[in-house]
């Protein structure tokens, strides 16, 4: 019998370096694990993904998410039919557009980002399909299958991705809040003749694993309050419900103060967002995710009064499949 999909979500914006994600990777597969993904923060989510790639035989690799703004559509299909062939069909391709504020403090301009994330989500798919480009640019079709997969924050994100892509990757989004995501991505792909029922859901949720369960709640609402410093999370938890915690934890980042940020974020928050506590509680979450509709739920582990790849060792080793 075939256990559930169940994956990990590796952070680029830590000081692992990447033979240690190749390491976590494996283990991962070692323990059963159906897919090792990579987030872009401080480093390339490709790249890191290609290590992992290259360091197990099973698993799946991919981004959770690649920055479009990062990489030209084109490079961006060329180094996933790359990794594609080099990992034989194991790759997830996870895209996104990041956040306004983070983008601007880099100097790039956010315009009609929605529109770009499906010019840019039809442009790599045409490209890994052989069907895009000319002469010396002509794409020669990829010949493993990319699963393309949309964050989605946002019902209008989900529609892109039920337009455009093979499926949503929510993060921080929640589980009651879930079905409306699903839903638009259903809608929307059977609005222009698209099978809704091959879609995917691979859902990132935080994940806090303690036998210190008053630990584990401190440490997911200081996570996710650092979340709730960015408009379009503050945004996303309104719309899920979270009005009185927004505009406490707004105001109280309008003065610098995280800790009442983090005393914002109430525990019926934290109980829809992410997974925390004892490994059985943990299991239990997990499962109720899936109830939701996230098909592939991908743990995303930050430490508790620890180190945070040590956090991420143990969890994988106690949460497997």
């Amino acid at each position: 019998m075939a256990h559930p999909r169940l994956g990990i979500v590796l952070s680029t914006a830590t000081d692992a370096p990447p033979r240690e994600l190749m390491a976590i990777g494996k283990l991962a597969e070692d323990h059963g694990y159906t897919a090792a993904l990579v987030n872009e923060g401080r480093g390339d989510a490709l790249a890191c993904a290609e290590a992992i790639a290259l360091a197990t035989n099973t698993i799946k690799v991919g981004t959770n998410i690649a920055n479009i703004y990062y990489r030209h559509a084109f490079l961006a299909a060329m180094t996933a039919q790359t990794i594609a062939e080099l990992s034989e069909g194991r790759l997830i391709l996870g895209l996104g557009m990041s956040h306004r504020p983070l983008l601007e403090a880099m100097g790039i301009e956010m315009t009609s980002p929605r529109q770009y994330l499906g010019e840019y989500t039809q442009t790599v798919k045409g490209i890994l399909s052989g069907e895009a480009g000319s002469g010396f640019f002509e794409a020669k079709a990829c010949q493993y299958k990319v699963p393309v997969l949309l964050a989605a924050l946002t019902v209008a994100s989900a529609e892109v991705a039920g337009r455009e892509a093979d499926g949503i990757m929510p993060f921080l989004a929640g589980r009651d809040y879930l079905g409306q995501l699903i839903k638009a991505t259903k809608d929307a792909a059977s609005s222009v003749g698209k099978g809704a029922q091959s879609l995917d859901c691979i859902m990132s949720i935080p994940t806090f694993m303690s036998d210190d369960n008053d630990a584990a709640l401190s440490a997911a609402r200081h996570n996710l309050a650092f979340f709730a410093g960015l408009p379009n999370y503050r945004l996303q938890w309104r719309r899920c419900g979270f009005d009185a915690e927004m505009a406490a934890a707004e105001l109280a980042w309008e003065g610098g103060d995280r800790r009442a940020a983090a005393i914002a974020i109430s525990e019926q928050m934290v109980e829809q967002i992410c997974i925390y506590g004892a490994p059985a509680q943990c299991r239990e979450q997990i499962e109720a995710f899936r109830q939701a509709g996230a098909a592939m739920p991908v743990l995303a582990v930050s430490p508790v009064n620890e180190r945070r790849l040590g956090a991420t060792r143990k969890a994988i080793e106690l949460l497997a499949p």
